[in-house]
């Protein structure tokens, strides 16, 4: 397989060294002052690079034909448009806010929570708790986003997020500290008791990982996916 690298930072580094372990051939590489080999020879493009570079760089890999994994997070007011100019180019898309095994799982542990929780005991508050490194460019993050969203989804109580506490309100924490590669900690808490589910993530080994499995997974394929798509959830 032949794939290209969208964003060189240390997430595409990341990406290069697991493809290279696994004898995937990396054709193209493009940064914003890099653009190396052929991004029309990729069977996959996996972009990682900037909210405001997303849009642009996600539509130059649809114009080559190239099916993208995106793991770019704080771009999504587009995502209607790539939707449509993906079905267009008749080729395929999938977006996540992350691709590591563990969180996806995660994301299935905050989804059946939430039900239990909405169904026996509305008293309850809920906060989600993120903590990344220094360098990260959107705070929340694009994963803490979309644990919230999936908690209003399955609640009754909470119609949205918030930095600050408010009433039937997930309360929304982002801390920005050194070597810190991602934290997760959601805590659902009433008077009486509390309980908490937490994922972190040691190395970016794991999310490189995961945009590769997606890549390997969506190769040939036409359409619109996610992760729960490519594994089988």
């Amino acid at each position: 397989m032949k794939i290209a690298i969208v964003g060189y930072g240390k997430m595409g580094r990341s990406i290069e060294k697991v493809a290279l372990k696994e004898k995937i051939e990396v054709v193209s590489i493009i940064d914003r002052d890099v653009e190396e080999g052929d991004l029309s020879k990729a069977d996959v493009s996996i972009n990682f690079s900037t909210p405001g570079s997303a849009k642009e760089t996600i539509l130059k890999s649809f114009d080559c034909e190239v099916p993208v994994v995106c793991g770019t997070t704080g771009w999504l007011e587009d995502y209607q448009l790539i939707k449509e100019k993906c079905e267009e180019k008749n080729t395929a898309f999938i977006y996540s806010s992350n691709y590591s095994f563990g969180v996806n799982i995660f994301f299935k542990i905050n989804e059946y929570l939430t039900s239990l929780m909405n169904k026996y005991n509305s008293s309850f508050e809920i906060s989600i708790e993120e903590t990344h490194h220094l360098d990260k460019l959107d705070s929340p993050s694009g994963t803490a986003i979309s644990l919230a969203n999936q908690i209003i989804e399955k609640s009754n109580t909470f119609k949205n997020w918030s930095k600050d506490k408010k009433s039937n309100t997930i309360k929304m924490i982002s801390k920005r500290e050194k070597n810190k590669i991602g934290i997760h900690n959601i805590s659902f808490e009433s008077d009486f008791e509390k309980i908490n589910i937490k994922h972190e993530a040691f190395s970016r080994d794991s999310f490189a990982k995961g945009s590769i499995i997606a890549a390997k997974w969506i190769k040939n394929k036409k359409g619109i996916f996610n992760m729960n798509d490519v594994l089988g959830f």
